[in-house]
């Protein structure tokens, strides 16, 4: 409700403020007036001005004069029309504000609807804002969540869906049964834990990464059902340290991963069944030959990681093949890997 209110009033801010001025100069004219005229106190003098604006006519306060009849006349053509101007400006933006937020709803619930094999970001704090960026670049389709959708600016596109993750109803509102998967950021740990314990619970396929802020956390939300958990702290400290024993490795890796480089890239491609690659060997396929890519490892069905294969190693479908290399020539792999032959 408050944020409906902030609405309206931001509505208020951009109309002219020429009908209050005008209310508020007839009102003091009726006043005046009536207390100069009459001789009237000021209570007296009000309560007739404003039931003569209102045009709901109760009862006189005292007989009125020749003078205060005439002056009452003129009060009436000159503040009626502001007072029913004024109260139909504020109707209309009141109307605008209830019905944007309904057929806004409704446009949000449609577009969530419609939603599949998508990721839930749970918090859009300065995390959540890079991992909906990187997933937007790649054309990913996402859904967040956050507590106060209010407070969230420069979002473009994103779909914004507010609410408060930890709950079961919220979940099932943004499709967590259609979604591949859900990223969990929010501030604490305990949030982070009742996500991931609610997603499990709803979606037992589901890719749940979540975050860990303090030491122990980590186990706690293995255990509550997550497939991955990134300690930020922790991973920030190894690559300072790093950047520090081994700069020139670090700044390839940042080099290779880094969003939007053109020149090269660090990417996984899955291999689909009956691609242009499955039963052949890297020699075979000619990724290092004609494409440049060089293929840093394999990542088989099971989970093992094959590294720095050799290029007798065979590719089969459901392989992941970990690849560096040119966007260009990644994009090239990638359709080599899931289309037919």
């Amino acid at each position: 409700m408050t944020g409906n209110s902030n609405k309206v009033f931001d509505k208020f801010k951009g109309r002219p403020i020429l009908p209050f001025i005008l209310i508020l100069l007839i009102i003091s004219f009726g006043v005046t007036g009536y207390m100069v005229i009459e001789g009237w106190n000021f209570l007296d003098a009000l309560y007739m001005t404003i039931i003569t604006l209102t045009t709901v006519g109760y009862r006189e306060i005292h007989p009125l004069s020749v003078q205060g009849t005439v002056f009452t006349i003129i009060l009436i053509v000159g503040g009626v029309g502001s007072v029913l101007y004024l109260l139909s400006i504020g109707a209309q933006v009141i109307l605008e504000g209830e019905l944007h937020s309904v057929f806004g709803r409704k446009r949000l619930e449609k577009k969530i609807r419609l939603l599949k094999d998508h990721y839930i970001i749970c918090g859009f704090g300065r995390m959540g804002k890079i991992i909906c960026k990187e997933l937007s670049d790649k054309k990913i389709p996402f859904v967040v969540v956050e507590k106060k959708s209010d407070s969230v600016v420069d979002v473009d596109e994103t779909i914004i869906f507010e609410g408060d993750a930890t709950e079961d109803e919220v979940l099932k509102k943004v499709g967590i049964e259609r979604a591949k998967g859900l990223v969990s950021v929010l501030p604490t740990d305990a949030e982070n834990l009742f996500v991931v314990l609610s997603a499990r619970g709803l979606n037992a396929e589901l890719l749940i990464v979540a975050r860990a802020g303090e030491e122990g956390s980590e186990q706690k939300l293995f255990r509550a059902g997550a497939d991955r958990v990134v300690s930020p702290y922790h991973i920030g400290g190894l690559r300072m340290a790093h950047t520090i024993l081994k700069p020139a490795v670090m700044d390839f890796i940042e080099f290779a991963t880094k969003s939007g480089n053109i020149d090269l890239q660090m990417e996984e491609v899955s291999v689909k069944e009956g691609s242009n690659l499955a039963g052949l060997t890297l020699d075979e396929c000619g990724i290092g030959r004609e494409l440049g890519i060089i293929i840093v490892a394999i990542k088989k069905l099971d989970g093992q990681l094959a590294f720095n294969p050799t290029f007798r190693t065979t590719i089969k479908a459901g392989d992941t093949l970990i690849a560096l290399g040119e966007i260009s020539k990644l994009q090239i792999l990638e359709e080599k890997a899931s289309h037919n032959r």
